[in-house]
Parts: C-alpha cells; sequence; structure tokens
C-alpha cells in the first residue's frame, strides 16, 4: 500500500531542491569553473544559506512542528527567497544599466594605507555591472532572480494548501 505524499510537502521538497540545486551551481561555477562573484553576487547566496538549513528542519521535522511553528519556518524561509528575488532583480538592472549598483562594486578605491601583505592577498574586483556568463541572453543574476521567484511560489502554493487543508 502507497501513501500519497501531500502536495503540501510536495511543493517544499521541491523548493529546497531547487535552492540546493541553485547555490551548488553558484558555488560549483567559483570553484570550479572560475567565475569570480561581485558583492552583489556573494550578498544574493545569503538567503540558501540561511533559508536552505531552515527548510531543511522544517522537512524533517514535517509532522512533529505545531501548526504555528511551522507557519513561521516556511514565512521566514519564504520571506528570504523574496528578499533573494529582489537581490537578483536588482543586480540584473545593474548589469542592464537601468540603475547604478553598490560602491563596493565599483572598485573604487576605498582610502587607508597600502601594505605588502594587501599586495600579496590582491584579489580580482569583479564589477556588478560585469556579467562573466550569459545563458538564452540572462545573466546568471537573472537566472537567480527566477529561481528565487520560482522558490518563493512553490513556498507560498505549500502554505495555502496547508492553509486550505487545516480551514476544511
Amino acid at each position: 500500500m502507497t501513501t500519497a505524499r501531500p502536495l503540501d510537502k510536495i511543493l517544499t521538497g521541491l523548493a529546497f531542491i531547487l535552492g540546493l540545486a541553485t547555490i551548488l551551481g553558484a558555488l560549483g561555477s567559483q570553484y570550479f569553473g572560475g567565475l569570480q562573484p561581485c558583492a552583489l553576487c556573494l550578498e544574493q547566496r545569503l538567503p540558501y544559506y540561511w533559508g536552505l538549513p531552515l527548510l531543511a528542519l522544517v522537512l524533517v521535522f514535517w509532522n512533529r512542528l505545531p501548526l504555528p511553528a511551522w507557519y513561521a519556518g516556511m514565512g521566514i524561509v519564504t520571506a528570504l527567497f523574496a528578499w533573494g528575488t529582489y537581490l537578483g532583480v536588482y543586480h540584473a538592472g545593474v548589469e542592464w544599466g537601468f540603475w547604478p549598483g553598490p560602491t563596493a562594486c565599483s572598485g573604487a578605491a576605498t582610502g587607508g594605507s597600502i601594505s605588502l601583505e594587501s599586495l600579496t592577498n590582491l584579489q580580482p574586483i569583479i564589477g556588478c555591472d560585469v556579467v562573466q556568463f550569459r545563458f538564452l541572453g540572462i545573466s546568471l543574476a537573472g537566472y537567480n532572480a527566477l529561481v528565487s521567484g520560482a522558490v518563493t511560489l512553490l513556498l507560498i502554493g505549500a502554505m495555502v494548501v496547508q492553509y486550505r487543508r487545516n480551514r476544511a
């Protein structure tokens, strides 16, 4: 006898898998593909770093969480990925020249002194308006906006399904 998984858990699991594949892809493109992340790229990873562990806990303790705790966890993760969607759209807009990026991405000097240690540990400064990779005309920041938006919608869908089931 097989038992069907509830739709809310399937949607949440899909959101987790999509998010995990995305952050692993970003890390792989950096460490194995040679792409250097800019300041906005690194900031776009924060929703994954914070949201995925919390989402994993929600999935692991799915049937043991009190409903208010479940909604709180799902709400926090949804808000994190909504923020990630905003960051992806903002970064893609910087890349397309729709608006200026933050000064951290400009490569401008921050002042202060230069030491021998700082010269030997130089890392390339990648501008936030520099697109290192496009696929089908969309940059990685654009794809992050799409993926974060999809994760957000999946999680909202899971919460709606849960709400409707418990309301009935």
